[in-house]
This record gives structure tokens, C-alpha cells and sequence, in this order.
């Protein structure tokens, strides 16, 4: 990227409105000071009149200002500040590069897809994956192809924001890729994002490839996992799920007891209840708040023990479930 000195203007020009002439000075003005100052005073004020100097600002020769530039123009999202956003992914400034990333994670406008698209060919992992978490949260048919295509990269960061695309887009072949990454990719970040984007998706190879990651060997996969089963209300997955609560990270039985809780399976009650005595103070609020959900007066007994639990949080899920079961549990 190359940047350009700031330009004096000395005098509006005659297509120029006079207020957006004044800005121009004041941000053109030689004093890096100064224009900091105007930048300041822009972004406390700035309309829909003001983005076209904000995108003007991103040209700053001091990284700081730029910076200042692209995070104020998240508010504004045009064709004009998105394609200024994705020039800054090549700013010598690292700070400025995370930021024009981030400002187009914000992006919510299909129209700004185009845009992204035509920079998804990219050989930059750092800019694919800036771009690809752009089209992700728009949801666009387009973005599919090179998604799919990017779930061969070499560097993790471009096939897990390729991951986050395609669990949003719910077809077939986007479907069976996530399935596979959850089982097979060689990193667990991959697999992870994989298992928790399979929770937008319905259909045959999803169950399989949850189970199979709630046996990874990574307990964030597993964790993430059980959370994905509770989501879709897999009721096939309660026996896994069961076996998820003896798991040796309290993280995962925890996302199982509440997956569990969500499913309303009285198969449950028991392993739950074994929960109720863990030494971790969160997962024992987990399982009494799972035990509220399935409502089965067989776990009564075992709820008026635990609400003499040290923890007061748990002491209040303890109530919070008695009564969700009702009158049985006096």
C-alpha cells in the first residue's frame, strides 16, 4: 500500500460544500497534530455527509490516524469506505491491518459482497481470512465456491473463517465439508469451529460427525461438540452425551449437562444427579439446572441434599429446579 502525503488545500474549491471544504483543510494540514485534532473532531460528529473524509483519512501517512479512520468507518458501510477497508489489509501498519479486518466483520449489507468476492482469490492467508470473515455473516449463495475451495489452505486461520462461511449457508455440500473437517482436519481450532458450525445444519451426516467429536482428543472439540448436540436437539445423542458427563475436563460435562437439560431425557437423571456432587462449583449449578428442565421427581432427594451446597449459585439453581418440578418436591 502506498500512502500519500496529506494535501493543503488553500481554498474551497467550487464543487466543494464549504463545511466539507473546511474538514478537508484541517485534515490536510501539514502538523500531524492538527490533523489528529480534526480526525477527532470529525468522528464525534460525523454523518453520512462525512464518510467520503473519513475514507480520505485512511490515506494518513501516520499509522495512528489511519487507524483512528477505519474504526470510526464501521459505521458507515458504502461501496466507496468497504473497498478502502479492504485496501488497508495491506497497510505496513499491523494494528491498522487488524482493524480493517475487524471493520469488515461488521459488514452487514449484501451489496458490499461483490466487493469481498472479487478479493477472495487472494494468495495472503491474513487477507483471505479477513475476507472470507467478511462474507460470513452475509450469507450470500456466491461465497460458497470459495469457501469450499479455501478448506484446503494450508494455514488454519483460512479454513476455519471458510467454516464459519459455509455452516451459515446450510446447503448439502457445505454441509458434508463441515462434517469431514470436524472428523478429520489436523487442526483442533478447525475441528472445533467445524463441530460448532454443523449447529446450523440438519441432515444425515451431521450426528455421526458430532459423536465422532464428542470422542476427539481435544477436549475444546468435545466440549464444543456437546453444545452443537444440545442446540439441534439431537435426541439419538442422549447416551452420549450421558457418557460426556464422566468426560475428564469439567468444561465438557458441563456443555453435556446443559445439552442434556435442553433434551429432556429422564435417562439423564441419574448421571446428573452424580453431577450434583462434582468439585467444580459451575458444572454442580449446571446439573441442578438440567434436573429443573427434565422436571422428573426422581431427582428430588437428591436436589433437597444439594440445597445445603456451599455455593450460593448452585444453592439457587437447586431452588430454581425444585420448583420447576413442583409440588412432589416438598
Amino acid at each position: 500500500m502506498t500512502l500519500k502525503a496529506p494535501i493543503v488545500t488553500s481554498s474551497p474549491s467550487a464543487e466543494d460544500d464549504s463545511e466539507l471544504a473546511r474538514w478537508r483543510m484541517r485534515l490536510g494540514h501539514p502538523d500531524a497534530e492538527v490533523r489528529r485534532i480534526a480526525l477527532l473532531d470529525l468522528i464525534d460528529e460525523a454523518g453520512d455527509s462525512h464518510a467520503a473524509l473519513l475514507v480520505e483519512a485512511l490515506a494518513d501517512p501516520v499509522a495512528a490516524l489511519r487507524l483512528e479512520a477505519v474504526r470510526a468507518l464501521e459505521a458507515f458501510e458504502s461501496h466507496a469506505s468497504v473497498q478502502a477497508i479492504i485496501g488497508l489489509l495491506d497497510d505496513p501498519d499491523h494494528e491498522v491491518r487488524q482493524a480493517a479486518a475487524h471493520a469488515l466483520s461488521e459488514l452487514k449489507d449484501p451489496a458490499s459482497g461483490p466487493l469481498l468476492l472479487a478479493s477472495a482469490h487472494t494468495a495472503d492467508p491474513f487477507k483471505l481470512a479477513a475476507v472470507l470473515r467478511g462474507l460470513r455473516e452475509l450469507r450470500l449463495p456466491a461465497s460458497q465456491a470459495p469457501a469450499l475451495a479455501a478448506l484446503g489452505h494450508a494455514h488454519p486461520s483460512v479454513r476455519r473463517e471458510a467454516v464459519a462461511v459455509l455452516g451459515y449457508l446450510k446447503s448439502e455440500v457445505a454441509i458434508t465439508a463441515l462434517a469431514a473437517l470436524a472428523r478429520q482436519d489436523a487442526e483442533p481450532e478447525v475441528r472445533r469451529a467445524a463441530a460448532g458450525a454443523l449447529g446450523f445444519a440438519q441432515g444425515p451426516a451431521v450426528l455421526p460427525a458430532l459423536l465422532e467429536a464428542l470422542r476427539d482428543p481435544e477436549w475444546q472439540v468435545r466440549e464444543e461438540a456437546a453444545t452443537t448436540l444440545g442446540k439441534l436437539l439431537l435426541r439419538d445423542a442422549v447416551g452420549a452425551l450421558i457418557e460426556a458427563l464422566q468426560d475428564a475436563y469439567w468444561q465438557v460435562r458441563l456443555r453435556a449437562a446443559r445439552s442434556l437439560g435442553r433434551l429432556r431425557d429422564r435417562q439423564a437423571v441419574a448421571a446428573l444427579v452424580a453431577s450434583l456432587s462434582h468439585p467444580n462449583g459451575n458444572l454442580r449449578k449446571e446439573a441442578a439446572l438440567a434436573l429443573g428442565d427434565i422436571a422428573d421427581p426422581a431427582a428430588c432427594p437428591a436436589l433437597l441434599v444439594a440445597e445445603q451446597d456451599a455455593d450460593p449459585e448452585v444453592r439457587k439453581a437447586v431452588r430454581l429446579a425444585l420448583q420447576q418440578i413442583g409440588p412432589t418436591s416438598s
